[in-house]
């Protein structure tokens, strides 16, 4: 029996001072990361960057040659400090031009008059790029190679993956599955659970404590994997695991 081909690999870069700053909280790697494990994608890597021309360009660099596909989101709207458009240009030594159609269907729907030199940097893209539909608003993301540029507004961002996932590539989904104990300690299970690991060497298990009220915390017991069987194999050891220290092993996500 031959091996299956591995699944793709992707990163996330996160461009944006005010990601940075503290001042915005970033929800899309949450949404990103849930929709590439349903195609299959494995995630492996996440960085955020500052609005400075060279880092953005040094880390899509990096970034696309150690993976399949990199996934960006911020500084693709008007305003002069959204330069990730001319960036990924400049990172593939390529132009950064007028995009004859969507600059025609963005003057359309906004009016001559209304289509001014700011909102015509967003229908400026790299040569060759190919536009990401956005139903959100008409201005697109863009994909050129194996980088994908989003928005960093979430509802944006989330209707340009959403057209994207039409034309990535498919992988064996990603699974998970977890298991929770209220009032277990890490310690407690640690040699345990490190003989779990060895056993299922294909899955990624990790153990992650919660609080429980104000006083009470626990731990979960999460495994990973494209293999389903061998996901609820090691839930099943992880729950005898728990329920071997008297403590209730349930398995699901803990209570917040």
């Amino acid at each position: 029996m031959t091996n299956p081909a591995p699944n793709p690999t992707a990163a996330i870069l996160i461009i944006g001072n005010e990601i940075l700053s503290g001042r915005t909280q970033d929800v899309n790697i949450n949404f990103i990361a849930k929709r590439l494990a349903t195609l299959g994608i494995v995630l492996a890597e996440v960085r955020v960057v500052p609005d400075i021309p060279n880092r953005i360009i040094d880390a899509v660099n990096a970034l696309r040659a150690a993976y399949d596909h990199v996934f960006t989101t911020g500084g693709i709207g008007p305003t002069h400090d959204d330069i990730t458009s001319e960036c990924i240009a400049e990172a593939f030594g390529v132009p950064w031009e007028i995009h004859a159609e969507t600059f025609a269907a963005m003057e359309k729907h906004i009016g001559k008059e209304n289509f001014n030199a700011a909102r015509q940097r967003m229908a400026t893209l790299p040569r060759g790029a190919e536009p990401i539909k956005n139903s959100a608003s008409l201005a697109p993301g863009f994909s050129i190679g194996n980088v994908h540029v989003m928005a960093g507004v979430p509802r944006i961002m989330q209707a340009m993956m959403t057209a994207l996932e039409e034309i990535l590539p498919r992988g064996r989904p990603i699974a998970m599955r977890s298991v929770y104990g209220i009032g277990v300690l890490e310690g407690e299970i640690a040699e345990g659970l490190t003989a779990i690991q060895n056993s299922y060497p294909e899955l990624d298990l990790g153990s992650y404590p919660f609080l429980y009220g104000r006083t009470t915390g626990g731990v979960a017991i999460v495994a990973k994997g494209t293999d389903e069987q061998a996901i609820e194999r090691a839930i099943a050891e992880a729950t005898k695991l728990i329920a071997g220290l008297g403590i209730e092993a349930i398995q699901g996500e803990p209570p917040s």
